[in-house]
């Protein structure tokens, strides 16, 4: 339905689409920029932070594509809208994912995955069968586990009301930040986004095997390959925080 609707008016779904092409765009230029004065950021070279860049606004455009609206869950708690949810012979989750399905974000998908193949031609490293297969499932596994947080930044609104900025910071912040190298960041900061929100299984450890860097950490080598098995737990964790809290629902009241 969302989508029909959206096309409907197609030159403003197209507007929209390349509008979010350019805005995600601007944050590489910004990169570029800061390469245009330095010859390494965090000791990585352009193509290794563009193989970072592209990593990450491919995953998290993807999740955000596919469940990027558990954030008006708070409204909906507040106004009682949630209620309709409930009633319709379909699993919550699955409209809350749906609600305003946005088809323009696929402009922000596109442009990442331009930045990641410019960066793949650009990138002097050993493409052995394992680091080729190493980058979509790192794709994969990164939109999975952004997929995660987003449900759990939902589930924590039945409760909260109003912590939409809250699930922003580790969602679209989560994916700023690993748009940079690990070796730009203290290490306390470093080992949060690792063992206690895992959003370093999204690209950090999986592109420094590729790109045959060292942990700045110095965790063991097969964690690099952790990423599905992590994306699985979160996801795990996320369902179960989602359970508890539509459980946990009481409507407003009113």
């Amino acid at each position: 339905m969302w989508v029909r609707s959206t096309m409907a008016y197609r030159a403003s779904f197209v507007m929209t689409a390349v509008g979010n092409f350019a805005a995600g765009g601007l944050d590489f230029v910004a990169i570029m920029l800061m390469f245009s004065h330095v010859d390494a950021l965090g000791g990585f070279s352009l193509a290794e932070v563009a193989f970072l860049y592209g990593t990450s606004s491919a995953s998290l455009g993807l999740a955000d594509l596919l469940l990027g609206n558990p954030d008006r869950i708070g409204q909906r708690v507040r106004d009682g809208t949630m209620d309709t949810l409930l009633v319709r012979p379909v699993p919550v989750f699955a409209q809350v994912a749906a609600d305003r399905f946005a088809l323009r974000r696929i402009g922000k998908i596109s442009q990442g995955s331009l930045v990641l193949g410019w960066s793949l031609l650009q990138l002097d490293v050993d493409w052995t069968a394992v680091n080729i297969a190493l980058v979509p499932v790192t794709l994969i596994s990164g939109a999975a586990i952004f997929g995660a947080v987003f449900a759990a930044g939902g589930a924590f609104q039945f409760w909260a009301q109003d912590a939409a900025e809250v699930q922003n910071s580790f969602t679209y912040g989560g994916g700023t930040l690993l748009q940079y190298p690990p070796t730009l960041f203290a290490e306390e900061l470093v080992r949060g986004v690792t063992f206690i929100v895992p959003l370093a299984f999204v690209n950090w450890l999986p592109a420094l095997h590729i790109l045959g860097r060292a942990d700045p950490l110095g965790l063991p080598g097969w964690l690099d390959f952790a990423g599905p098995l992590v994306a699985l737990l979160t996801c795990g964790v996320a369902g179960l925080a989602w359970r508890a809290g539509l459980r946990g629902y009481r409507s407003t009241g009113s």
